[in-house]
C-alpha cells in the first residue's frame, strides 16, 4: 500500500512538471538561425554584437558553434561560420500555439503528415498565420524540427487588443491568444491619453526580435471591449475578414440593370403559386417552392434567385465573391458574399416582384420516388414570404385561422408537406443521417448580451431543407451523368479510430448499440434510438466530432452523411460561392442540349481542384468565426454572473478539466481537477469519467451538474466553473 501511495505522489508531481534529461536544442537552433540570416559568413564578434550578447559569453558562443559544425549544420571557414545550403528550401505557414511555439506545414505536403516544430527561439521572428521558409534542425520525439530562416509574407500587419498604460509606456495585449506577445507603444502615440482601458487597433511597426518586443501606433480606438459589437469587429480583425466592399464592386453593382421581363430562353414561371420560407430575422429570400399534385404523384419546383445572370465571370464582383467564398451570419450582422444590391434586391426573391431564377422541376411518383427532372432559366413571382413558425403552426399544428387566412395557398403547402413526408421517409431509409445539435442565438440589446439561448428547429425547417437537398442532388446527377467538371458537395466516411472513440464514450453513457456493420443507416439508428434520452445532445455532438469535415471538390466520391451517391450545392448561390459554379456549368450544359454554346468559360478540373481547396478554406475560416463571436458573446453574457449557480452537462472528460455545457443555452466553460478539493481524483480516458481515489466519486460524461462560475477570461474568451452539486442520473435511453 504504501509503495502504491508513494507512486501516487510521484505521478502528482510529474502532472505539474515535465522531467527531461535530454539537451536542450534552444541555444543551437537560435545561433543556426542566426547564422543563417546573416546570408553570409560571420565570426564571433560580429555574431555577438547580431544576438546582443556580452563578449564574456564569447567562449560558450564558439563551443555552440563548433558544435553545430560537428553535427554538420554549419561550415567554417577559418574563424567565419556559414549555414549550410540545403538542396530544397522548406517553406510553409506558421501556426503558433497560445504557448508560444510553432508547428508549420509544409507546402505540397500531405495535410495528414506530422507538420515542423518550431521551437519559441527559433521562430526568428515569425508570427502567427506567416508564410516562412525553415531549415530543419532534425527529429525530436518522433517529429522534424526546424527554424525560421526568413519570413517571406506577414500574416498580420495591425491587430486589435486592449491598451494599459505603464510608468515604462503603453502596450497592447493582442486580442488573439495565437500572437502570444504585447505590442510596445510610444508615450508619444497621439492616442494614448484618450485609450486607457479600450479596445484599439494597432498597425505593427516593428515585429522585433527574440529579445525585444514589437512595436506598433494606435490607428483607431474601437471602443469598450464590453461592448458587443466592438467584440465581434475584433473577432472580424483576427480572422482577417474584410466587411467593407471595394469601390469597384459598389459601382459595378450598381450599373447593373434589374431583368423584369421574361426575355427569349426564360421560361414564364409566375402562374405558380410560389413562396418564400424563411427564419423571421432573414434578409435575403433566394429560394422559393411550389409543390404542384396531379394522379401521377408530385412535380416539385425549387426556384433559386439567378445571381449567375448578374455576376460574370471575372467581373469585379465575381473576383470578390470568389475571394469571401460565402456569407458570414453573425449575431446582429451579415457579412454577405455578395452586396447588398444584388443580394437584397435584384436577387432577393420579394414576394409581390418579378424575379429572374434558375428552375429545378423535379417529377415524384406518389411513393416519393424522383422519375425526372429538367432546369429552366425561368421568371417567378412569390406570393408570399412565409416564416418557419407560421408554417409550423399552418401545416403541422392544424391552426385553422391560418387556414383560412392563407386559404389561397394552403392547399399547396399541403402538396409540400406530403411530399416531403416521403422524401424525408426515402432520405433516411438509404442511411441519411439527422442531427439533432441545434445552435445557440443571441440576442443583443443597446450594445450589450441580453441573453443566449438554443434555437428551436421545428417541421418546418425540415420540409424546405428536403426540397434543397432533392434540387441540390438532382442537379449532382444530371451533371454526373453529362459528365461536366463542377465542385461537388463530398463528405467521406468517418474515420475509424473517432468512430471506436465515439462507441467507448456511448457505452460510457450506458447507450445500447445496434449490431451489424459501421456505416451510415448504423449511425442513423444510433441518433434514433438516443433521440429520447436525457443525453440525446452529448450523443449527437460526439458523433459530428467523429464525423469527417465536408467539403468542396470536382471529384464525386458521394455524401456520407445524406447516403447520397450525387450530391452537390445548387440552392443558395447569394451565399455560397460553390453554388453559382454549379448554376454556370448546368446552364452551359442546357445550351449544348439546345445546340448553343455558351459565351462564358466553363471551368476544367484542375481550376476547379484549386477552387475547392479555396472554398473549403473560406467555409472553414466562416465558420470559426462564427465560433470565436459566439464565445465572445458567452463571455460579455456572463461576465457580470461571477458567483452565480447554473445547471451543465459534462461534455467531455480530461485528466486536468471537465468541460461542461450550460443548460438551455450551450454555452461552455470547463472545470479544473485541481479545483476538486473533496478528493484525489484520477482519470478513466476509457470510461470518460473521474474517479475519487478515496471516496470513488465519478464524474463522468453526461452527468448533470450544478456548476458555479468563478472566472471570466475576457481576453482567453474562457470560463472557468467550480462543481456545487451532482443531480440525480436521469434513467438511461
Amino acid at each position: 500500500m504504501k509503495s502504491r501511495r508513494r507512486g501516487l505522489e510521484q505521478f502528482r508531481a510529474k502532472r505539474h512538471k515535465n522531467v527531461s534529461t535530454k539537451r536542450s536544442p534552444v541555444r543551437g537552433g537560435e545561433l543556426l538561425a542566426a547564422v543563417t540570416r546573416a546570408g553570409k559568413p560571420i565570426n564571433t564578434a560580429e555574431l555577438l554584437a547580431m544576438l546582443g550578447w556580452p563578449t564574456a559569453s564569447a567562449g560558450m558562443l564558439t563551443a555552440e558553434l563548433e558544435e553545430l559544425v560537428r553535427q554538420g549544420l554549419l561550415n567554417r571557414k577559418g574563424k567565419r561560420y556559414q549555414s549550410v545550403r540545403v538542396r530544397k528550401e522548406l517553406r510553409g505557414v506558421m501556426d503558433i500555439t497560445s504557448k508560444g511555439y510553432g508547428f508549420v506545414l509544409v507546402d505540397g505536403e500531405d495535410k495528414g503528415g506530422k507538420d515542423v516544430f518550431v521551437a519559441r527561439t527559433n521562430l526568428g521572428g515569425a508570427t502567427h498565420g506567416d508564410t516562412v521558409t525553415l531549415q530543419l534542425l532534425g527529429v525530436g520525439r518522433g517529429r522534424r524540427e526546424g527554424l525560421v530562416t526568413k519570413v517571406l509574407a506577414r500574416a498580420h500587419t495591425k491587430l486589435c487588443g486592449i491598451y494599459s498604460s505603464t510608468a515604462a509606456g503603453g502596450h497592447v495585449l493582442p486580442d488573439n491568444e495565437r500572437l502570444p506577445y504585447t505590442i510596445t507603444i510610444s508615450r508619444q502615440d497621439p492616442l494614448v491619453r484618450e485609450a486607457e482601458g479600450l479596445a484599439v487597433l494597432v498597425e505593427i511597426t516593428d515585429y522585433g526580435t527574440d529579445r525585444e518586443k514589437p512595436k506598433g501606433k494606435i490607428v483607431e480606438i474601437l471602443g469598450d471591449p464590453l461592448d458587443a459589437s466592438v467584440q465581434m469587429r475584433m473577432a472580424m480583425d483576427a480572422a482577417n475578414i474584410r466587411s467593407v466592399f471595394p469601390a469597384a464592386v459598389l459601382d459595378e453593382a450598381e450599373s447593373l440593370q434589374e431583368l423584369t421581363e421574361c426575355d427569349a430562353g426564360r421560361e414564364d414561371l409566375r402562374d405558380l403559386p410560389h413562396v418564400t420560407i424563411d427564419g423571421e430575422d432573414a434578409r435575403d429570400f433566394d429560394d422559393a417552392i411550389c409543390v404542384v399534385a396531379d394522379g401521377s404523384g408530385y412535380t416539385l419546383y425549387v426556384s433559386i434567385a439567378d445571381v449567375s445572370y448578374y455576376v460574370r465571370p471575372g467581373s469585379a464582383i465575381d473576383q470578390e465573391a470568389y475571394h469571401r467564398g460565402t456569407s458570414i451570419y453573425l449575431p446582429d450582422q451579415v457579412l454577405p458574399m455578395l452586396p447588398e444590391r444584388l443580394s437584397n434586391h435584384l436577387c432577393s426573391l420579394m414576394a409581390g416582384e418579378d424575379r429572374a431564377a434558375f428552375t429545378a422541376i423535379l417529377h415524384f411518383d406518389q411513393q416519393g420516388q424522383r422519375r425526372g427532372q429538367r432546369f429552366v432559366k425561368s421568371m417567378i413571382r412569390s406570393r408570399h414570404r412565409f416564416t418557419y413558425t407560421t408554417i409550423e403552426q399552418l401545416l403541422y399544428q392544424g391552426n385553422a385561422r391560418l387556414a383560412a387566412e392563407y386559404g389561397n395557398l394552403f392547399p399547396m403547402l399541403q402538396h409540400a408537406r406530403a411530399l416531403t413526408a416521403l422524401l424525408k421517409k426515402i432520405r433516411l431509409s438509404r442511411g441519411s443521417l439527422e442531427f439533432n445539435a441545434p445552435e445557440s442565438v443571441v440576442q443583443l440589446e443597446g450594445g450589450r448580451v441580453s441573453d443566449i439561448h438554443r434555437a428551436a428547429r421545428n417541421q418546418a425547417h425540415m420540409l424546405i431543407e428536403d426540397c434543397m437537398l432533392a434540387a441540390n442532388e438532382a442537379v449532382a446527377e444530371t451533371l454526373a451523368m453529362a459528365h461536366k467538371p463542377v465542385l461537388y458537395r463530398i463528405h467521406e466516411q468517418p474515420d475509424p479510430d473517432k468512430l471506436e472513440v465515439f462507441t467507448e464514450a456511448a457505452k460510457a453513457l450506458s447507450l445500447e448499440l445496434p449490431k451489424g456493420n459501421v456505416d451510415s443507416r448504423w449511425i442513423a439508428e444510433v441518433l434514433a434510438r438516443a433521440e429520447k434520452s436525457p443525453v440525446a445532445y452529448i450523443v449527437n455532438n460526439l458523433l459530428l466530432r467523429s464525423m469527417q469535415q465536408a467539403r468542396y471538390a470536382p471529384d464525386n466520391v458521394g455524401h456520407f452523411g445524406l447516403g447520397a451517391d450525387y450530391y452537390l450545392h445548387f440552392t443558395s448561390p447569394i451565399r455560397r460561392y460553390p453554388d453559382l459554379i454549379a448554376h454556370r456549368v448546368l446552364q452551359g450544359v442546357l445550351l449544348a442540349s439546345q445546340g448553343k454554346q455558351t459565351s462564358e468559360k466553363m471551368p476544367d478540373a484542375g481550376s476547379l481542384a484549386e477552387a475547392g481547396l479555396h472554398l473549403s478554406l473560406c467555409e472553414r475560416r466562416a465558420i470559426d468565426l462564427e465560433r470565436d463571436v459566439h464565445s465572445r458573446m458567452a463571455v460579455l453574457f456572463l461576465h457580470d454572473k461571477i458567483g452565480e449557480h447554473f445547471t451543465a452537462t459534462i461534455s467531455g472528460v480530461g485528466p486536468f478539466n471537465l468541460y461542461l455545457e450550460l443548460d438551455g443555452s450551450g454555452i461552455s466553460g470547463s472545470v479544473p481537477v485541481e479545483s476538486l478539493q473533496d478528493d484525489y481524483y484520477l482519470h478513466d480516458s476509457r470510461r470518460f469519467r473521474l474517479i475519487g481515489e478515496r471516496t470513488n466519486r465519478i464524474y463522468q460524461l453526461g452527468d448533470q451538474v450544478v456548476a458555479r462560475l468563478e472566472e471570466v477570461h475576457l481576453a482567453g474568451k474562457r470560463l472557468i466553473f467550480s462543481l456545487q452539486d451532482q443531480l440525480p442520473k436521469a434513467a438511461g435511453p
